[in-house]
């Protein structure tokens, strides 16, 4: 397994272990304030996991359509990945 794969591994697996915990903090009405905290801290991960599989992508999958010289290949490349953007700046 590479070390980009891994890196996300981990950040996904630290993620859902956070997510348990809100979950926890939720059902025992722990303190609003701490659990948008965990909370932040989970969407903090997660847009770190985003940028590495972005990362990956463009390394990878991107790069081979682009020199594959397939025009409408690039294209469609170029919109999932503008696609992917809006969602993640939202």
């Amino acid at each position: 397994m590479n070390e980009q794969k891994q890196k996300t591994l981990i950040g996904l697996k630290k993620a859902r272990s956070l997510l348990d915990k809100i979950v926890k903090m939720v059902e025992q009405d722990e303190y609003c304030i701490d659990i948008m905290q965990q909370n932040l801290a989970v969407i903090g991960l997660l847009k770190g996991v985003v940028k590495l599989l972005m990362e990956g992508h463009l390394r990878s999958c991107f790069s081979r359509a682009i020199d594959s010289g397939n025009t409408a290949k690039k294209q469609e490349m170029i919109e999932e990945i503008l696609a992917v953007s809006q969602l993640a700046n939202k």
